[in-house]
C-alpha cells in the first residue's frame, strides 16, 4: 500500500494518499451542513432519552423526566372521551331499552356507540357489516331470528350468549344427532332431507319426501313444528324459507341431520358494562330491522340458519 497524495485528473480533487490494489480515495469530506445536521441529531437523541421513555428495563423502561408515555396519553384521551360521553351514556342507561326507538336522537347515539363496540368485539365472527360468514357465523342483516329479533331478545343474547356450559342463563338448543346415533338409517335420513327440501320450496314432492314427512312428524315436529315453521321458545329454526347458515343443499342438510354443529357465542354480560350491551343491542337491531312486536327474550341469531338451530 502506497501512502502518497496526488491530484485526481478527472475531478481535480486531491486524494487522501492511500491506495489499495490501484484504488484511491478522494479527499472529499462531508458538507458542513450535513455534518452539523448529524451533530444535531445526536443532541436531539440524547435529549429524547432524557425526556421520554427510552431504555428498556427488566420489567419496564426508563420513564423520562417529563413522565410522558403513550399509554398515559391514551388513558387521558379515553378519560376525556368518557367525560364527553357521560351525559349520553347516563341518558341511555336511564331509558328502558324498548323505549329507545321512541327517542330518535338517543336511539341514534346508542346505535353509533353500539357500532363502535361491534367493530371491537363482534366483527371477528359476524363481519364488519354484520353479514356473517356462510357455514360459520350467522348474518345479522336479515329479519330471520331464532329466539326473536326484538331489542330485548337481542340484548339477552348478547348478555348471556349461546351454549355457555358454565352459565345457567345462556340460551341453549340441542338437536339430536339422528345419523351419528343411529336414530335414522341412511335411507330414512335421505327421505327427511327430501321432505325438508320440499317444505323449503327447493324440490317438488316425491315418494321420498312423503316418507320423509312421516319421519319428520315422528322425530322433528316436536321442535320445528308440524309444518317446519320453527319454535322460538325452543330455539328451533324455521325450515320453510331460504335462509340457512350451514346450507340448504342436500349434502349440507344430510350433514346437519347426521351430526348437528351446536355452535356457541360468548356471553358479553361479564365483559362489557350494561350500557355498552344495550348499545350493541340497538346496533344489531338496526342491521336487520328486527321485529316491532315484543317476543320472548333471547338470541340474536338468524332463524333459518341451519336445521340444527345453531347460532
Amino acid at each position: 500500500m502506497a501512502d502518497r497524495k496526488r491530484i485526481d485528473e478527472a475531478t481535480g480533487t486531491s486524494t487522501v494518499g492511500h491506495e489499495w490494489d490501484g484504488i484511491e480515495e478522494l479527499n472529499a469530506p462531508l458538507p458542513r451542513w450535513w455534518l452539523w445536521t448529524f451533530y444535531a441529531s445526536i443532541v436531539w437523541a440524547a435529549g429524547y432519552v432524557v425526556l421520554y421513555p427510552a431504555w428498556p428495563m427488566l420489567h419496564s423502561a426508563t420513564q423520562g423526566v417529563l413522565g410522558w408515555s403513550s399509554r398515559g396519553a391514551l388513558e387521558q384521551a379515553m378519560q376525556a372521551n368518557a367525560v364527553r360521553r357521560a351525559p349520553i351514556n347516563t341518558a341511555i342507561a336511564a331509558t328502558a331499552l324498548t323505549d329507545l326507538p321512541a327517542k330518535p336522537e338517543l336511539m341514534q347515539a346508542a346505535v353509533q356507540g353500539g357500532a363502535a363496540a361491534f367493530r371491537v368485539h363482534c366483527v371477528q365472527c359476524h363481519g364488519a357489516g354484520g353479514a356473517g360468514v356462510k357455514k360459520l357465523y350467522p348474518s345479522l342483516t336479515d329479519d330471520d331470528w331464532l329466539w326473536g329479533g326484538d331489542l330485548a331478545s337481542i340484548e339477552y343474547t348478547i348478555t348471556h350468549g349461546i351454549r355457555n356450559p358454565d352459565h345457567r342463563a345462556t340460551r341453549t338448543s340441542q338437536m339430536p344427532a339422528f345419523g351419528r346415533d343411529g336414530i335414522l338409517d341412511a335411507a330414512q335420513l335421505a327421505d327427511v332431507v327430501s321432505h325438508v327440501r320440499v317444505i323449503s320450496k327447493q324440490e317438488k314432492p316425491t315418494a321420498a319426501s312423503a316418507r320423509g314427512d312421516v319421519l319428520f312428524q315422528a322425530n322433528c315436529a316436536v321442535c320445528h313444528g308440524a309444518s317446519g315453521a320453527g319454535n322460538r321458545g325452543l330455539g328451533a329454526p324455521k325450515l320453510t324459507d331460504s335462509v340457512w347458515l350451514y346450507g340448504g343443499d342436500r349434502a349440507s342438510l344430510a350433514a346437519t341431520i347426521t351430526q348437528p354443529r351446536n355452535g356457541v357465542m360468548p356471553r358479553w354480560g361479564d365483559r362489557l358494562d350494561p350500557v355498552t350491551v344495550k348499545m350493541l343491542a340497538t346496533y344489531v337491531y338496526s342491521l336487520g330491522g328486527g321485529e316491532k312486536a315484543a317476543a320472548p327474550a333471547a338470541v340474536s341469531i338468524s332463524e333459518g340458519q341451519g336445521v340444527d338451530g345453531q347460532p
